[in-house]
Protein backbone atom coordinates (compact mmCIF):
# COMPACT_ATOMS: atom_id res chain seq x y z
CA UNK A 1 0.00 0.00 0.00
CA UNK A 2 1.08 3.25 -1.04
CA UNK A 3 2.53 5.81 1.88
CA UNK A 4 0.01 8.63 0.67
CA UNK A 5 -3.19 6.13 1.21
CA UNK A 6 -2.59 4.82 4.08
CA UNK A 7 -1.94 8.92 5.31
CA UNK A 8 -5.15 9.91 3.98
CA UNK A 9 -6.75 6.52 5.82
CA UNK A 10 -5.05 7.21 8.94
CA UNK A 11 -6.40 10.94 8.83
CA UNK A 12 -9.90 10.01 7.90
CA UNK A 13 -10.08 7.63 10.81
CA UNK A 14 -9.01 9.82 12.85
CA UNK A 15 -11.31 12.51 11.98
CA UNK A 16 -14.16 10.04 12.24
CA UNK A 17 -13.35 8.21 15.52
CA UNK A 18 -15.21 10.19 17.82
CA UNK A 19 -18.20 10.19 16.30
CA UNK A 20 -18.44 6.69 15.08
CA UNK A 21 -19.92 4.01 18.19
CA UNK A 22 -16.41 2.74 18.80
CA UNK A 23 -15.00 1.83 22.71
CA UNK A 24 -14.20 4.48 25.37
CA UNK A 25 -11.32 2.85 25.39
CA UNK A 26 -10.31 3.89 22.04
CA UNK A 27 -10.96 7.16 22.41
CA UNK A 28 -8.78 7.56 25.67
CA UNK A 29 -6.33 5.96 23.55
CA UNK A 30 -6.32 8.33 20.73
CA UNK A 31 -6.03 11.19 23.60
CA UNK A 32 -3.43 9.81 25.05
CA UNK A 33 -1.33 9.25 21.68
CA UNK A 34 -1.91 12.81 20.45
CA UNK A 35 -0.78 14.21 23.85
CA UNK A 36 2.43 11.68 23.46
CA UNK A 37 2.87 13.08 19.89
CA UNK A 38 3.19 16.78 21.34
CA UNK A 39 6.07 15.57 23.61
CA UNK A 40 7.74 13.78 20.78
CA UNK A 41 7.13 16.48 18.71
CA UNK A 42 9.46 18.73 20.97
CA UNK A 43 12.23 15.51 21.23
CA UNK A 44 12.40 15.19 17.48
CA UNK A 45 12.97 18.62 17.55
CA UNK A 46 15.67 18.16 20.07
CA UNK A 47 17.55 15.23 19.08
CA UNK A 48 16.66 13.93 16.32
CA UNK A 49 16.81 17.35 13.98
CA UNK A 50 19.29 19.76 17.08
CA UNK A 51 21.45 16.61 17.63
CA UNK A 52 21.22 16.95 21.51
CA UNK A 53 19.96 14.00 23.70
CA UNK A 54 17.47 14.45 26.30
CA UNK A 55 16.23 12.80 28.64
CA UNK A 56 14.50 15.18 30.59
CA UNK A 57 11.34 15.89 28.42
CA UNK A 58 8.67 14.37 30.61
CA UNK A 59 10.24 16.73 33.52
CA UNK A 60 8.91 19.43 31.69
CA UNK A 61 5.48 18.16 30.55
CA UNK A 62 5.31 17.38 34.46
CA UNK A 63 6.09 20.83 35.83
CA UNK A 64 3.60 22.64 32.93
CA UNK A 65 0.71 20.13 33.85
CA UNK A 66 0.85 20.67 38.00
CA UNK A 67 1.41 24.60 37.52
CA UNK A 68 -1.84 24.57 35.74
CA UNK A 69 -3.49 22.03 37.66
CA UNK A 70 -2.19 24.04 40.67
CA UNK A 71 -3.73 27.60 39.92
CA UNK A 72 -6.69 25.93 39.03
CA UNK A 73 -7.39 24.18 42.12
CA UNK A 74 -6.19 26.08 44.87
CA UNK A 75 -6.14 29.54 43.10
CA UNK A 76 -9.16 29.28 41.12
CA UNK A 77 -7.31 30.66 37.76
CA UNK A 78 -9.26 29.57 34.32
CA UNK A 79 -7.78 27.04 32.96
CA UNK A 80 -6.82 28.47 29.94
CA UNK A 81 -5.08 31.10 32.25
CA UNK A 82 -3.46 28.20 34.05
CA UNK A 83 -2.24 26.55 30.13
CA UNK A 84 -0.61 30.19 29.12
CA UNK A 85 1.13 30.25 33.03
CA UNK A 86 1.82 26.73 32.32
CA UNK A 87 3.56 26.94 29.50
CA UNK A 88 5.14 30.34 30.60
CA UNK A 89 6.67 28.39 34.00
CA UNK A 90 7.51 25.67 31.93
CA UNK A 91 9.53 28.05 29.12
CA UNK A 92 11.24 30.40 31.74
CA UNK A 93 12.47 26.81 33.70
CA UNK A 94 13.38 25.46 30.51
CA UNK A 95 15.05 28.60 29.35
CA UNK A 96 17.04 28.55 32.78
CA UNK A 97 17.84 24.93 32.75
CA UNK A 98 18.98 25.36 29.48
CA UNK A 99 21.32 27.88 30.02
CA UNK A 100 23.41 25.80 32.48
CA UNK A 101 22.76 22.34 30.95
CA UNK A 102 23.75 23.30 27.33
CA UNK A 103 27.19 23.94 28.51
CA UNK A 104 27.68 20.42 29.01
CA UNK A 105 29.02 18.80 26.35
CA UNK A 106 29.98 14.42 25.53
CA UNK A 107 28.28 12.20 27.88
CA UNK A 108 27.45 14.73 29.97
CA UNK A 109 24.80 16.47 28.28
CA UNK A 110 22.45 13.31 28.58
CA UNK A 111 23.23 12.80 32.27
CA UNK A 112 22.92 16.21 33.19
CA UNK A 113 19.17 15.85 31.20
CA UNK A 114 18.51 12.88 33.21
CA UNK A 115 19.52 14.58 36.36
CA UNK A 116 16.98 17.29 35.99
CA UNK A 117 14.30 15.05 35.19
CA UNK A 118 15.12 13.04 38.28
CA UNK A 119 15.51 15.71 40.46
CA UNK A 120 12.03 16.92 39.24
CA UNK A 121 10.22 13.98 39.55
CA UNK A 122 11.14 13.84 43.16
CA UNK A 123 10.44 17.40 43.88
CA UNK A 124 6.81 16.39 42.58
CA UNK A 125 6.40 13.13 44.56
CA UNK A 126 7.63 15.27 47.59
CA UNK A 127 5.18 18.29 48.07
CA UNK A 128 2.28 18.42 49.40
CA UNK A 129 0.72 21.51 47.46
CA UNK A 130 0.85 19.09 44.55
CA UNK A 131 -0.77 15.97 46.44
CA UNK A 132 2.55 13.86 46.52
CA UNK A 133 2.90 10.78 44.27
CA UNK A 134 -1.38 11.03 44.47
CA UNK A 135 -1.28 14.08 42.21
CA UNK A 136 -4.16 16.82 42.44
CA UNK A 137 -8.19 16.17 42.20
CA UNK A 138 -10.82 18.16 41.33
CA UNK A 139 -9.19 19.86 37.89
CA UNK A 140 -11.62 21.94 36.16
CA UNK A 141 -12.65 21.06 32.55
CA UNK A 142 -11.63 23.37 30.24
CA UNK A 143 -14.52 25.61 28.05
CA UNK A 144 -14.17 25.93 24.19
CA UNK A 145 -16.71 28.49 22.87
CA UNK A 146 -19.54 27.70 25.75
CA UNK A 147 -18.62 24.13 25.32
CA UNK A 148 -17.39 22.28 28.19
CA UNK A 149 -15.04 20.00 27.56
CA UNK A 150 -15.44 17.41 30.70
CA UNK A 151 -15.09 13.86 28.41
CA UNK A 152 -12.57 11.68 26.37
CA UNK A 153 -14.44 12.41 23.49
CA UNK A 154 -15.07 16.25 23.15
CA UNK A 155 -11.09 16.74 24.70
CA UNK A 156 -10.28 14.34 21.29
CA UNK A 157 -10.83 17.17 19.24
CA UNK A 158 -8.92 19.84 20.97
CA UNK A 159 -5.76 17.69 21.27
CA UNK A 160 -6.00 16.77 17.72
CA UNK A 161 -6.10 20.46 16.90
CA UNK A 162 -3.03 21.07 18.57
CA UNK A 163 -0.95 18.83 17.24
CA UNK A 164 -1.71 18.89 14.11
CA UNK A 165 -1.11 23.07 14.50
CA UNK A 166 1.81 21.61 16.15
CA UNK A 167 3.40 19.25 13.47
CA UNK A 168 2.39 22.47 10.98
CA UNK A 169 4.50 25.06 13.06
CA UNK A 170 7.27 22.37 13.49
CA UNK A 171 7.77 21.97 9.61
CA UNK A 172 7.09 25.94 9.14
CA UNK A 173 10.31 26.75 12.15
CA UNK A 174 11.96 23.48 9.98
CA UNK A 175 12.17 25.37 6.68
CA UNK A 176 13.04 29.36 8.33
CA UNK A 177 16.10 30.64 9.28
CA UNK A 178 15.90 29.94 12.74
CA UNK A 179 15.21 26.07 11.64
CA UNK A 180 18.28 25.47 9.59
CA UNK A 181 20.05 26.68 12.71
CA UNK A 182 18.92 24.14 14.86
CA UNK A 183 19.74 21.79 11.99
CA UNK A 184 23.39 22.79 11.89
CA UNK A 185 23.37 22.11 15.56
CA UNK A 186 23.66 18.76 14.70
CA UNK A 187 26.99 19.23 13.00
CA UNK A 188 28.46 21.38 16.12
CA UNK A 189 28.47 24.33 17.78
CA UNK A 190 30.78 25.74 15.29
CA UNK A 191 28.49 24.74 12.47
CA UNK A 192 25.25 26.71 14.03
Amino acid sequence: MNNRVFFIAFVVLLVALPVLPSPEFWITLANYIGLYALVALGLVLLTGVGGMTSFGQAAFVGLGAYATAVLGTRYGVSPWVGLLAGWTITGLTAYGIGKITMRLSGHYLPLGTIAWGLSLFYLFGNLDILGKYDGLNGIAPITLFGWTLDTGRKMYCLIWLVVVVCVIGLQNLLNSRPGRAIRALKGGATMA
